[in-house]
């Protein structure tokens, strides 16, 4: 079954996968996109561009940088959180430090939660 998708958001992904920061271009070229189960990057579901989706295990990524820290931000996060896990979408939030500091560790996070879900 296919997930809704706000139609004027694709150029906007679009442009994002062309402009990714510098930790998701890390989690992408040296771990999800040869990961054995598919993921996506900047993948449109409702009003929200997902930073990495995995249908198969429905499990979003955002890594997150400081300007999610603010509580507006955080209430934002929460608000689309909780949107996504009405269509059993499980979020896992990943700061950027984690991604410079333990890569390893963000890789062996990832796979463990995609096993768990499938």
């Amino acid at each position: 079954m296919s997930l809704p998708y706000n139609k004027k958001l694709i150029k906007t992904a679009k442009t994002l996968r062309k402009n990714m920061t510098p930790q998701e271009h890390l989690l992408w070229y040296n771990f999800l996109s040869h990961y054995p189960v598919r993921f996506q990057r900047q993948k449109t579901i409702g009003n929200y561009i997902i930073d990495f989706y995995c249908h198969r295990a429905k499990l979003a990524i955002e890594v997150d940088g400081t300007q999610h820290y603010t509580e507006e931000a955080l209430s934002y996060d929460n608000a689309r959180t909780n949107k996504l896990s009405e269509h059993g979408i499980h979020v896992i939030r990943i700061l950027n430090i984690d991604v410079d500091k333990n890569f390893e560790g963000v890789c062996a996070l990832i796979d463990n939660e995609v096993q768990n879900r499938l």
